[in-house]
This record gives C-alpha cells, structure tokens and sequence, in this order.
C-alpha cells in the first residue's frame, strides 16, 4: 500500500518540482517585466494585464522565507505601511464606500515594490527592463514628432498637439528621465571607444531635450530638471567639470528660452493665470491648483491627525464648493500635491509615512552605478513631481516609481551596493 501511495505522490511531487522550476519561470516573469515597463508609456490596460502576469510568474519561484524577512526593512515596510492606512482609512471616512474603494485602488501598486526587491535580487535582466522603457519611450517621442507636425497620427484623443496618447505632463515625466538617466551610460559607452552606440545615444537624447523645448512641456519639470541636472553634476564629475556643465546649460537655457515661442508661452501662461486667479477668482489651471491647495490645509487641520478618512476629498470639496462662484466652486478628488493629498485622508501619520517611504528608497541608491543613479532620479523626481501633482498615486508616474524603485533596489541588493534583503532583517 506504501508503495502505491508513494507512486501517486511521485507525480505530483514532480509536477510540484516542475511548477517551481526557476530555469522556466524566471525567463517567463523577465518577460512580462519587460513587457510592464514597454508599455507604460503607452497603454493603462496593458499596463495592468502584464504586471499582474508578472506577479502571477514571480510568485512561484521567490524565496519567500527570504521576502518576508526583508518586510521588516523600512524600504519595503513603509510602501506597505502606506497600503494598509489608506485600507483602514476607510473605517472613518464619511464619504460614500464607492468613492472609498476608488481611492484605496491608487495604493495597490505599492504593495509591487517588496515583491521587485526581492525578485530582481535573483534575476539578471533587471537592466532589460530599463531598456524595454527607454525604447519604447525613443519610439513615443519619434510618434511625438510625428503627430506635432501631422495631428491624425495621434493614437488617441489628446488636448495638445505632439502628445499621441495620454498626456503632456507624463510624456515629459518620462522623456526627462529618460535623457538624465542615459547620461552616464553614454560617458561609459564614449570611455570604451564604442562611438556608433554613443553617438545613436546622443542622437535620442537631443530628440528628448528637443520635443520637450518644441512640442510638450510640464511646467512641473521647471522644478524637476534643474534638480537632476545638479545631481548629475555632483554624483559624476569634479568641481571644476560641475562649474563648467551648470555654465554651459544656463548658456544653453538662455539660448532655448529666446528660440522657443512654445516654451516661452507655458511660462508666460503661468504668471497671468495666476494674475487672473488673484484678481477674478478665474478658473485655470494655476488658480485651480492653489485653490486646491489652499482648501486642503484647511481639511488637514480639521482633521490633523488621522486625517478625514479614505475618499473623504472629493465629499470635502464638494461641501466647501457650495455657494461659491469661479475657482472656489471647483470640485475635485485630488488636490495635485501628494503631501496634501494625504494629509487630507491620513493627516500626520499618512505624511510621516509617505516621507519615510521617500527617504528610505533615496538613501537606498546613496551608492555608485547605473542601477543607483537610475533608482535616485526615479525618487528625486517624483518628490519633486508631487509638489504640484499626486505622482505616487497617479497611474503613469505612480508606476514609473514602483517600477524604477523596484528593479533598481534589486538590482543593487544583487550586486552587492547595498545589504542583501535577508541579511538587512537579520542583523
């Protein structure tokens, strides 16, 4: 009898061996990582289809004794920390349960990071996964061009000329990151003689700076890009170079300021919106989002500590809205500055832990390489991003974050620039 049950459990040990086999699944979970990061800048569905094909893939050969001692790790405890109170947010809230859920629904890409950790801590084609990103966004930009000069190629309804889908404010997100984090790998590519790839590198990257200047920009990344460019110029060169590269591009800005009637016009808009705001209560975008701003610190002091609850913006502004004319009338779910946005919902707690998350991946990619510059771009710009936006929440931007923080993080675990996941929870 022993042996006819030995011979039954055979089978399924051996079909148990084969659904953990890591010589199939990993190239399997690479793939629809790679396929993530192609598509964000293109698509939400494909997006969402093929992170959860790669959640789906990688949960079969992650070293799970391994992953849930690294949660003890602020860097993967507060992405969840941050999950889990805007959960239970959602027992003191007032706001409808629908809206309730609806806003629970932006955390979940959070609860991806952990997970990319302690995957690409095994895998080996982290970099496959920039990659993938990188090109796919070359290709938007060159359909950018495109669709500026002739709008019919546009792949979806946009409201401006040279986006062919989604929107402005993500094209530059992910055109700006691209350009800063190529960079380096361009001086690398130019210190190994390998001057064809180089100079098809410089080729996009002028492409990248070029559709910016012409044909779409985010005023946000009026904030964002200096910021980078300084990074860049204290990570990787000397003093002396430092000087001469923040020279030559306020030489550069100069120059593109005077040639670019489509950059002047979003700075010029900027000052008389606000003038309009000021005086009219007009509504535009400047006095939209200082109205916003301006409402939620009165809703977080209401609320300071644990906030209004999860979904309680919109019924907020809904309330303050009524007998009000202009830009004081506007309703909204979200008031464009992350911070405040969870203030709002989670007051203090949900801030400290939103900091804590940010400051706990920056310190992560403190380190030397590509993969540590690439991670500490990702961080520094959505930070910076979120002062006018709710970039972690946000669908593109948020999953840029996810994505770039997770396989970067892995990816420097993995080569040893920071402590292994396993040995941070142990020690």
């Amino acid at each position: 009898m022993s042996g006819g049950m030995a011979a039954a459990a055979s089978p399924l040990s051996a079909w148990w061996r084969w659904l953990r086999n890591p010589a199939f699944w990993l190239p399997v979970a690479d793939s629809f990582a790679v396929l993530t990061a192609a598509s964000l800048p293109w698509s939400v569905s494909l997006v969402s289809i093929f992170s959860a094909c790669w959640i789906a893939s990688a949960a079969l050969i992650i070293d799970y004794p391994v992953y849930f001692r690294s949660l003890k790790q602020p860097i993967c405890a507060m992405p969840l920390a941050l999950f889990a109170l805007a959960a239970v947010g959602t027992l003191w809230s007032e706001a409808a349960w629908s809206a309730r859920l609806w806003s629970v629904d932006p955390a979940v890409k959070l609860l991806f990071i952990p997970g990319l950790f302690c995957y690409f801590q095994r895998s080996s084609r982290g970099m496959w996964v920039f990659a993938a990103f990188a090109i796919s966004c070359a290709l938007l930009m060159v359909l950018s061009w495109i669709a500026w000069i002739d709008p019919q190629f546009k792949l979806t309804a946009t409201r401006n000329e040279g986006v062919p889908v989604k929107n402005y404010i993500d094209q530059t997100q992910e055109i700006a990151l691209c350009l800063f984090a190529m960079v380096p790998f361009v001086l690398t590519l130019l210190r190994e003689r390998r001057h064809a790839l180089a100079a098809l590198c410089i080729a996009v990257m002028v492409g990248f700076l070029a559709n910016m200047v012409f044909v779409a920009f985010a005023r946000t990344a009026l904030i964002y890009i200096p910021a980078m460019l300084l990074m860049f110029a204290i990570r990787f060169l000397s003093l002396r170079a430092a000087v001469v590269l923040l020279g030559g591009a306020a030489i550069v800005a100069a120059s593109i300021w005077w040639t670019s009637p489509f950059l002047q016009e979003r700075v010029r808009v900027l000052s008389a919106e606000y003038e309009q705001y000021s005086h009219d209560n007009a509504v535009n975008s400047t006095g939209q989002r200082l109205e916003y701003w301006r409402k939620s610190v009165g809703f977080f002091m209401a609320a300071p500590l644990f906030g209004n609850g999860t979904g309680s913006t919109q019924q907020l502004f809904e309330r303050a809205a009524i007998g009000q004319t202009g830009a004081s009338a506007e309703v909204i779910r979200n008031p464009h500055n992350q911070t405040l946005h969870v203030a709002v919902q989670w007051g203090v707690v949900g801030v400290a832990m939103l900091w804590a998350m940010w400051l706990s991946h920056l310190l992560l990619f403190r380190g030397e390489g590509l993969a540590c510059w690439i991670g500490f771009l990702v961080v520094v710009q959505n930070v910076l991003s979120s002062l006018a936006n709710s970039h972690i929440f946000d669908f593109h931007a948020g999953w840029m974050y996810v994505l770039g923080v997770g396989v970067a993080g892995g990816m420097i675990m993995k080569n040893g620039a920071a402590p292994p996941a396993s040995e941070t929870a142990g020690s």
